[in-house]
């Protein structure tokens, strides 16, 4: 048998009340291109940050080469074990490409660097790997392809063998993929040991030979690729058989569906999204689904003003949209629970009653002045409505638990009586119990006659929909009705159901 070149088992890792890995497991043989798949928080990230010592498991092991993983406080023990290419480069964009090669170890002569030396010690290692980069290039100025590949070949210079690639091709088109591709299957017969991240499980089925899955904070199989059905890929990560899901759908309130359209989009198109045409009807609740780097938070986010695209019109209610003025978009009717409810959704010095009636300011009052009896009533009301758990509305809003301080920012979209409700990630990070009522809100919204989008990576938030458009690198590639499988969605979203 071949002593595994890295053996996790047992992992959990807690954080406060959340358990982010509950039993992670992985085998990675030597030369191998292994996958790690698994929805959005499945627990991928947290157990490839104890796979590079970033941190420490609460429980179980890893051993590389048979031996256990070192001290997380020898870096320099962890550098030549393992190194981990993100999606965000960790180069320093104005540096050479020599220079980021040995970044904090040039080569010294009398005590300063040899520039001659480093751009020769560049030069061999480059060509080592069969890396085709200039090494004297402005690391800024290379393809993202190239930069990957820079980082590859500055971790295989401390010596290490195992590499992980954190969704590498989200970035790249389908050229640039096929040539990084061919640049690991290379570094594979040299002996490099990659273990590959994707939301593409199409790429899994061209580029690796075994798959590990993992899917609520646990292992669930690792099989060889050519042994594992497509079928049984995404059954393994959505987490139930094809025949369990015939009693899946949920049945969605019948909507008008010859209600007036109230917000068309035509060939919208901005370095996200490509010309994308849209329609929602009053009363009509549509999703956008798709991976991350598919365009769909950005098209969202281009409704209520925090964007403008480079193409195409948007109509609200017959009258065109101003993109890039969020407060413009506000007066045009359309309200928004931004995806980041820390940074974009709350003023964390402020009390639950003035972050709810934010929105609203100009009708409490007249010339600027804010009646203080008329925005309790209207933040009252909003409190009640939405059954935010507060002492009252002075309470301040850095109090409240994620799942009240989340009803606060959909209070405030729904005090300004939208025409159109944009929903970004609408509950991400909330309890159960908060999560539905956040949802029934959504209901509520539907009755009213509001026009509701909804961009989530969370299947529950869209089931609620009458139908869900699909986004891939860009463009709606698929549309969904109301009563559609796990299964399917999953497909389109991860790109096993149309090629491009």
């Amino acid at each position: 048998m071949t002593t595994p070149l890295v053996d996790a088992r047992g992992i959990v890792k807690r954080y406060g009340p959340t358990t982010a890995l509950a039993d992670g497991r992985i085998t990675v043989l030597p030369g191998e291109s292994h996958a790690l798949v698994g929805r959005n928080g499945a627990g991928k990230s947290t157990l490839v940050g104890i796979l590079t010592g970033l941190q420490a498991a609460d429980g179980g092991e890893v051993r590389f080469d048979g031996e256990p993983a070192p001290p997380l406080a020898d870096r320099d023990a962890w550098r030549r074990k393992v190194a981990c290419v993100y999606q965000k480069p960790t180069v320093v964009p104005e540096l050479t490409v020599a220079e980021n090669l040995f970044i904090d170890r040039q080569p010294l002569r009398r005590g300063f660097i040899s520039w001659r030396r480093l751009r020769a010690e560049a030069a061999d290692l480059l060509a080592t790997w069969d890396v085709r980069v200039d090494p004297d290039a402005r690391t800024a100025d290379l393809a993202v392809e190239d930069r990957q590949m820079v980082e590859i070949a500055r971790a295989l210079s401390f010596g290490a063998r195992f590499i992980i690639l954190d969704e590498p091709t989200a970035q790249l088109d389908k050229r640039e993929i096929e040539r990084l591709f061919t640049r690991m299957r290379a570094l594979q017969d040299s002996g490099v040991t990659f273990l590959f991240i994707s939301h593409h499980l199409q790429e899994v089925y061209e580029v690796c030979q075994t798959v590990t899955v993992l899917r609520d904070a646990r292992w669930i199989t690792t099989a060889p690729v050519a042994e594992l059905p497509r079928r049984a890929l995404v059954e393994a990560m959505a987490g139930e058989s094809l025949e369990s899901l015939s009693e899946q759908a949920v049945t969605v309130g019948e909507f008008d569906r010859d209600a007036p359209v109230l917000l068309e989009a035509r060939g919208l198109t901005s370095p996200a999204y490509t010309d994308v045409d849209l329609t929602v009807r009053r009363g009509e609740v549509v999703g956008l689904a798709g991976i991350s780097g598919s365009g769909k938070v950005e098209l969202a986010e281009s409704f209520a003003g925090l964007h403008t695209p480079t193409g195409g019109i948007a109509q609200l209610d017959a009258e065109r949209l101003p993109f890039g003025d969020v407060r413009a978009a506000l007066d045009a009717g359309v309200a928004c629970v931004p995806r980041d409810r820390h940074d974009q959704g709350l003023v964390s010095g402020m009390s639950v009653g003035d972050n709810a009636t934010l929105s609203v300011l100009d009708r409490l009052g007249r010339s600027g002045f804010v009646g203080t009896d008329r925005r309790r009533g209207v933040a009252t009301a909003l409190i009640e409505r939405l059954g935010i758990h507060t002492e009252g509305p002075d309470q301040p809003v850095s109090d409240l638990s994620g799942g009240n301080a989340q009803k606060v920012v959909m209070a405030r979209a729904l005090a300004s009586d939208p025409r159109l409700l944009v929903l970004i990630n609408p509950t991400a990070g909330v309890d159960v119990k908060s999560k539905e009522s956040l949802l029934a809100r959504v209901d509520s919204a539907r009755r009213d006659g509001v026009a509701v989008l909804v961009v989530s990576d969370e299947l529950d938030d869209l089931r609620r929909c009458d139908r869900v458009l699909v986004l891939f690198h860009g463009r709606v590639v698929a549309e969904h009705p109301a009563g559609w499988r796990d299964h399917e969605l999953i497909a389109s979203i991860e790109g096993m159901d149309h090629h491009g």
